[in-house]
Formats: structure tokens, sequence, C-alpha cells
């Protein structure tokens, strides 16, 4: 008995995946992954190579925030080894991103803003003056690097809040808990004196 046997050859297709995709393109036939540039950071520019125009010539705080990249000559970034899960490939990736830069020396960012991120920000300044902002959150080091560049943005943001003026009501609130807490101090205080008062011993 003969046997035919038929061969079909089914030609080799080559998936392009996310990782061969250039620069700036989130997308393969439309699908976007919701850790796509793009909705992690839906009002940014994601070409950071084009340089940002600022609206007006008075626009130099807004020019430091929105554009942090355009002054990554100016920062100190390193990557190294993130910790968390995340398979063997989390030992060969120097995934995680670390940026610093000295506040004191930084002429990117107006005086006042300076001064305001050394008061609030002093657990971020190591003793060098240093601001450090890390992140590991994803294992792609372009994301991690972006993320680092909002939380700069984030915190000469901060910095640049002007405080809220104080209506009549948070006023009273205000003092109402400066109030309830000086009662309860002096009532605790009086507790305590009275715990160690009867602690002497009156010998007639």
């Amino acid at each position: 008995m003969l046997r035919t046997i038929t061969w079909f050859v089914i030609p080799s297709l080559r998936l392009q995946t996310s990782r061969s995709l250039p620069l700036g393109v989130t997308s393969v036939n439309g699908y976007k992954s919701q850790y796509s540039l793009d909705k992690l950071y839906p009002n940014s520019n994601l070409d950071y190579s084009v340089p940002y125009s600022p609206a007006s010539s008075n626009s130099q705080e807004v020019y430091c925030v929105d554009n942090c990249f355009q002054f990554s000559d100016k920062l100190t970034i390193s990557y190294s080894r993130s910790s968390g899960p995340g398979g063997q490939n989390v030992n060969k990736v120097n995934s995680k991103v670390d940026v610093r830069f000295n506040v004191q020396s930084a002429e990117w960012i107006p005086q006042n803003l300076r001064n305001k991120i050394l008061e609030k920000f002093k657990t971020k300044i190591n003793a060098k003056g240093e601001l450090i902002v890390t992140s590991d959150s994803t294992r792609a080091q372009i994301r991690n690097l972006r993320d680092c560049m909002q939380k700069i943005r984030d915190i000469i943001e901060e910095a640049n809040k002007k405080p809220k003026p104080l209506s009549d009501k948070d006023r009273a609130t205000i003092r109402m808990r400066a109030e309830r807490y000086h009662r309860e101090r002096l009532r605790l205080k009086k507790i305590h004196s009275v715990k160690k008062d009867d602690r002497h011993v009156y010998l007639d």
C-alpha cells in the first residue's frame, strides 16, 4: 500500500512587538497597552528631543516645569538593577533610574523656587545639597526615567503653589482645634501631677 504524504508549507510570519517599535510609536494595529506612554502621561509630549517653546518670554517657571528633559544635561542620571518581582530579566536589565541635581546650582529653576524646594523637601536632599528622585515602578528604563522627570515637575509645581488664603471658617476651625489641644494637654498634665503626688509619703 502506498501512502501519500502532502506537505503544507506555511510561510514564516514575523510578528512585530512593542520592543521592535521605534521611539514614540506605542501601538500595533490600533492596540495600545495600559502602560503605553500616552496613557501614563496623557498631557506630555512623547518626543522629548523636540525643544519646548514657552508661551511667553515671562514664563520661565512654566518652562522649567514642563520640559525637564530640556535640562537633562544638567542632571545626574544613573541606572541600576530594580528590586521586587520581575522574573530572571530583572537581574539583567538596569531598569531602575536615579536622577539627582544640586538645587543651589540649578540655574534653570528660579531662585525663589530653589529656596522653597530646600525648605519643603529636606528629606529628599542629601548632605551635598542634591535632590534625589528614583523610580522602579515599571520594567522599562525609559518609562522610569519619565516617571523621575514627572516627580521633578511635581516637586517644582508644589514649590510654586501659592498658599491658599484662609477664610473665616478655616480660622475658626484652627482656633477651635488649638483650644481643644490645649485643654487636653492641661488635663493630662493635671492627671500626671496627681499621680506623682500620690507617690509621696507624708510622715507626721
